[in-house]
């Protein structure tokens, strides 16, 4: 089995944390990730903290990382700024997104001197030739969409305005996907840069709380799945089945790429690899 593999991590806050993010990496960077990301938080309020994770990662491991980048609450010159900053360390690849609102805020209200979308941080990045752009896209209709149309039109200007690949939005049946990708490729989108977004569900509860969060719809038969191994404490059998069974027939169907957003916790995401058939070639060492 051939499937490319990529891994999303969130920035750590402390030391505690920071060895979590060594050992999540020690356990996934053999199997060797197309690259590893870093996110920003809500409101872009972990910005150097991201920027401190991707610089150390890239510099202490050589692994190809994706640096998230967001339009909130900075200017245009800051902004590219960051991405100057990230060239400089080696970083190829970023994830151009609009971002969340700050806390508190219901909706975005572009910076007055800032970025107004994703297009117009997408295009400016791809004027400068130095990075390949991956951005976000909703195989379920956007919370602020009218209609799943609108998403795809989105989608569209993204790619024209440089986008190299599209991370979807998790979701939990195979169809969700292979409806949007076809409907992708009929509006001549190159559906085969979409990449599937997979989150193993380490707790129910914060993966519900995703769920509403982002517009990801749950079978009622997934919500009566979890919350029966919930009370029988067997969660993480019933993920670990549930999430090879879904990478398996988007596998089946074509899927080339996966992605996985491990929560800085590897052991689930790790598993799931091992029972994809993927196998460790060697252990992260720490470049010198």
């Amino acid at each position: 089995m051939s499937v490319a593999v990529s891994y999303e991590f969130f920035p750590p806050r402390d030391l505690a944390a920071s060895f979590r993010l060594w050992d999540t990496l020690q356990a996934l960077a053999p199997f060797e990730p197309a690259f590893v990301s870093v996110t920003y938080g809500a409101g872009g309020t972990t910005r150097t903290l991201t920027h401190e994770a991707v610089t150390t990662i890239r510099q202490t491991t050589g692994l190809p990382v994706a640096a998230h980048l967001t339009c909130v609450e900075q200017t245009r010159e800051e902004t590219l700024a960051i991405a100057e900053s990230y060239a400089a360390a080696g970083v190829k690849d970023i994830v151009a997104l609009r971002g969340d609102p700050p806390g508190g805020e219901a909706r975005f209200v572009p910076h007055p001197e800032g970025f107004a979308s994703s297009v117009e941080l997408i295009e400016a990045l791809a004027a400068t030739g130095r990075f390949r752009i991956h951005v976000g896209a909703y195989p379920e209709t956007h919370p602020e969409a009218p209609d799943a149309q609108a998403g795809i039109d989105w989608l569209r200007r993204k790619f024209d305005a440089g986008a190299s690949s599209a991370i979807t939005q998790f979701f939990f049946r195979p169809e969700t996907f292979f409806r949007f990708r076809d409907a992708c490729a009929a509006a001549g989108l190159p559906a085969e840069r979409i990449v599937p977004g997979i989150l193993p569900v380490q707790s129910w509860a914060g993966a519900r709380r995703f769920a509403e969060r982002c517009g990801t719809a749950i079978p009622p038969a997934t919500a009566q799945a979890f919350e029966n191994a919930e009370r029988d404490g067997t969660t993480r059998l019933l993920a670990l089945a549930t999430a090879t069974s879904l990478c398996e027939r988007l596998i089946a169907g074509g899927v080339e790429h996966l992605h996985f957003y491990t929560l800085n916790r590897p052991d689930l995401t790790r598993d799931i690899c091992l029972a994809l058939g993927l196998r460790p070639r060697v252990r992260l060492q720490a470049v010198a």
